[in-house]
């Protein structure tokens, strides 16, 4: 092909010349030969002038107007040069005058796409395109001024923008389309400032009426709303003059409308900043705002940055004598229970400027401050407080009973204040009336009940659809169990039937994690099937290898201990010589009964099976101790060695239970000073006779370190100790690693499991309530351990005064998550551990938040009426200042009198 070869020699006057000698159709032909050798020509090294040749080659072989626009859309980043101007002119006059058309609907300033069409337009006569974009591309390219190479036809003379505008034919045609429609121009999402400064520019000197051209834009932004940043530009480009101002009040307005929509829709700060700008930049006036009162009260609801935004607004229309009572009352029931302490704060100091400025409003404004006694913070129903008294007496007699109802909501602490104040001996319904009639009890949740665990899966299919559960979500231990030992059955009873049913589970791998975790069954399913292990597979059994002899460092205890249980289900369904496991629990906490266990133990004794060395390890762990003696004689009854262990664990009722108090951790009251050494948990360990496998010892015996904690904790690690939960707590949760997110949420399974809830127990929830990591699950082990009547208050209130006092500085936080459980109706336990907390943080330099914790302490002591006081309650209380936490202080230390 003779066009290749003029390419590859770099010949582009060759191309064209030889693009003249063919017919259009010999030109489409070649298209897709000089496609392929493009692609060869993209892969090596080449030439200024082999390209230039193969573009020139590739444009000449659009046979039809509309193909050649594309084309040149398409691979627009070429210089239009005189070989371009003779490769057009191949084409006939009407054909470029088509294409000059076609290129014009959707011109682009980008490479040669305006060139072409401008060259085109000047060489046809043809009409000038009227499409916004080749407008916009106009103006750029004068803007930018590039010169044309020779024999090009377009560009305008002149030094500057505004100078090659005027100087320019096509602006008396293309200018007025720019002013029609200037939005499309000014708040394009690829433009700049350049096509408005340039519209200013000329309207400066007269060439465009300014007008117009501000009618139109605001115009188009009210039909096309621009993004913010792009409309404040504009807008402070304009400058507009006060009667300008004015004359686009309707348009302003609806732009206002739209926005406050917006807003009403809400989102991130990033999302809604661009509209908060818009309104600014829209510069209403107090009148016009007036007019959208409803659309602001709405917003009040909103986060905060829109809140607060509306807030002002309100204010300001509020200070111009624009807004009605009413609409103020309104806003206060939006805004002065909202948990935002700026935003309430903000509220009350609007209704006191209100009350100081105007004393016949001074009995509304009140009445409406009084709606935040109902606020869950204290220090804000205090200056609501402080408010009401400092304009009471502009205030007339009628609000008063008003104020005394409102009064009912207040904290306790705040009560004996607003009785002096408001004029009664003591507020009905006030917490005092319930102390005075029967002492005060918490209300804490029933003790839940363990699950039982249902019984065998009866079938293949069922074993499959739980398998496939397991793979889905692995944190259910009681589905995970089931499906491992119904694994184990039904490959014994018909592996046959069971690799077929388990087909459409291997479908989908589970996602992958660094430590053990039981979702890892899919491998157990596949070796059910024979298939080709994956590679996480053989990593287990090579982990699980080495942990035979050596504790895991690269892995949790807990997760070897599951690979172990693992990679020895497989051996046993390949052996095909157990026919199902012991350790399956009987409660969902992982608690395995004793009597179950005599009898699977004795059923395999039957059979002449030795059970498997991990699979007995995590039954003994499991097995619940028992002093039913026929249990314990049906135990001492099996002969095999697996039956003479059992016997003897229950008969030792397993090992013996290890305290995880560090030495010196101080006993006193007050407490010495905590120390970092004292909150880090000892980590005590039994050797057991005869020995467990090592994978099994590791987590109970002596603790040998773990470098292994890539994932949080999962709730089958406290099942595999489901009667040794300090021992777990102490061991692994408090190393340093990857992830320390996630095993909050775990503590309600440790709380509902059983052995002592110890130092490890209770250090756990000490660091839940300061990190504030999923809340709900710290609130609820609190509780449900008060309920268990083995929450230790003393014990947790000096671990969390240990932690804030020495690197933990998040007492606000602290008192966030006690202030949960107290509103529970755990008041006298949260008390309790105030109580024990107050003493240590409250030293010379009270601990960062301590105001919050004072204010908690105030509500919990005024509800539970306890009385007494605290030496550093006192102190605090006495010194001089006006600080919040001197303040909560004094008001703890009146509450306790």
């Amino acid at each position: 092909m003779k066009l290749v070869e003029l390419v590859e020699a770099g010949d582009v006057a060759g191309v064209v010349r030889e693009l003249g000698a063919l017919t259009p159709d010999q030109r489409a032909a070649c298209a897709a030969e000089l496609t392929a050798f493009f692609e060869v020509v993209a892969r090596r090294e080449n030439t200024e002038e082999e390209r230039i040749a193969l573009c020139a080659a590739r444009l000449g072989c659009q046979v039809t107007p509309e193909a050649m626009a594309v084309w040149i859309r398409s691979h627009a980043y070429f210089t239009m040069d005189a070989w371009t101007v003779d490769l057009l002119n191949l084409y006939p006059v009407a054909w470029r005058a088509e294409l000059a058309a076609h290129l014009g609907e959707r011109a682009t300033n980008a490479g040669a796409v305006f060139a072409v069409t401008e060259h085109l337009v000047r060489d046809t006569g043809c009409p000038l395109p009227a499409s916004h974009e080749f407008v916009l591309a106009w103006l750029y390219d004068r803007a930018d001024g590039w010169e044309r190479r020779p024999r090009v036809l377009g560009g305008a003379p002149g030094a500057d923008f505004l100078e090659r505008l005027r100087a320019d034919d096509f602006t008396p045609k293309l200018l007025p389309l720019a002013v029609a429609r200037p939005g499309r121009l000014v708040f394009a999402w690829h433009t700049s400032e350049r096509p408005l400064e340039a519209l200013i520019g000329l309207a400066a000197e007269g060439v465009v009426d300014r007008g117009e051209l501000i009618h139109n834009i605001f115009a188009d932004m009210v039909g096309d709303p621009p993004h913010g940043k792009q409309a404040v530009v504009a807008l402070e480009a304009l400058a507009l003059t006060p009667a300008e101002h004015a004359g686009v009040a309707r348009e302003r307005a609806a732009m206002v409308d739209h926005l406050l929509g917006r807003l009403l829709e809400d989102g991130t700060r990033m999302e809604i900043a661009p509209f908060m700008i818009f309104l600014g930049a829209l510069a209403s006036t107090p009148a016009e705002k007036a007019l959208a009162v409803r659309g602001y009260l709405a917003l009040l609801d909103r986060s905060l940055p829109v809140a607060t935004y509306a807030q002002e607004v309100l204010t300001e229309l509020d200070e111009a004598g624009l807004l009605e009572p009413e609409s103020l009352t309104e806003a206060c029931e939006r805004v002065l229970l909202r948990p935002e302490k700026k935003l309430v704060r903000a509220q009350l100091g609007w209704l006191g400027r209100v009350a100081r400025r105007d004393p016949a409003r001074a009995g509304r404004a009140v009445v409406d401050a009084a709606m935040t006694f109902g606020h869950r913070e204290m220090t804000l129903q205090e200056q609501a407080l402080k408010l009401v008294a400092k304009h009471l007496k502009a205030a007339d007699d009628s609000v008063l009973q008003e104020l005394r109802t409102a009064a009912e909501q207040l904290s306790p602490g705040l009560s004996a204040r607003a009785a002096e104040l408001l004029g009664t001996a003591r507020l009905p319904g006030t917490p005092q009336d319930a102390v005075a009639e029967q002492p005060y009890a918490d209300v804490l949740p029933a003790v839940p009940e363990p699950r039982p665990v249902p019984g065998p899966i009866a079938t293949a299919v069922e074993v499959a659809q739980e398998v496939a559960a397991v793979v889905a979500n692995d944190q259910d231990v009681v589905a995970f169990e089931r499906a491992l030992d119904g694994l184990v059955r039904h490959a014994h009873l018909d592996r046959t039937a069971l690799a077929e049913a388990l087909k459409p589970v291997m479908r989908r791998e589970p996602k992958s994690k660094v430590d053990w975790v039981q979702s890892d069954l899919y491998d157990v399913a596949g070796a059910v099937r024979g298939d080709e292990p994956r590679r996480r597979a053989v990593m287990m059994h090579r982990a699980v290898h080495i942990s035979r002899t050596t504790p895991s460092r690269s892995y949790s205890l807990a997760g070897s201990m599951l690979a172990a249980r693992l990679a020895e289900a497989m051996d046993v369904i390949g052996s095909g010589t157990q026919p199902f496991l012991l350790a399956v629990p009987t409660l969902a906490t992982g608690a395995l009964d004793a009597a179950v266990l005599v009898e699977r133990v004795s059923a395999l004794d039957e059979l002449g099976v030795t059970s498997a060395p991990v699979d007995l390890a995590q039954a003994l762990l499991r097995v619940t101790p028992t002093s039913d003696q026929q249990v314990l004689r049906a135990a001492e009854k099996l002969g095999s060695d697996a039956g003479q262990r059992l016997a003897r664990w229950l008969r030792e009722g397993g090992p013996a239970h290890q305290d995880s108090e560090p030495k010196g951790w101080p006993h006193c009251k007050p407490p010495k000073p905590a120390s970092q050494g004292w909150w880090t948990p000892a980590r005590p360990g039994v050797v057991m006779d005869p020995p467990l496998p090592q994978v099994a010892a590791s987590l109970i015996g002596p603790y040998v370190g773990n470098s292994g904690l890539a994932d949080p904790m999962a709730p089958f690690w406290v099942a595999q100790l489901p009667h040794h939960r300090e021992e777990l707590m102490a061991r692994d949760y408090f190393e340093p690693r990857m992830s320390q997110q996630g095993w909050p949420r775990n503590l309600p399974f440790v709380v509902e499991s059983g052995g002592p809830a110890g130092y490890s127990v209770h250090l756990a929830l000490a660091f839940g309530l300061i990190w504030q990591m999923d809340g709900d699950a710290v609130v609820d082990a609190v509780l449900v351990l008060a309920a268990r009547k083995q929450l230790d208050t003393d014990l947790l209130g000096r671990q969390l005064e240990a932690l804030l006092n020495h690197g933990w500085a998040f007492a606000d936080k602290a008192g966030g998550s006690l202030r949960a459980v107290a509103e529970t109706g755990a008041y006298a336990t949260v008390w309790s551990v105030l109580e024990a907390a107050l003493p240590g943080l409250l030293g010379d330099a009270p601990v960062r938040g301590a105001a919050v914790m004072l204010a908690l302490a105030v509500e919990c002591a005024s509800r539970c009426g306890t009385k007494g006081e605290i030496a550093e309650v006192t102190a605090l209380a006495d010194r001089k200042g006006s600080s919040q936490a001197v303040k909560n202080a004094r008001l703890l230390r009146d509450a306790l009198r």
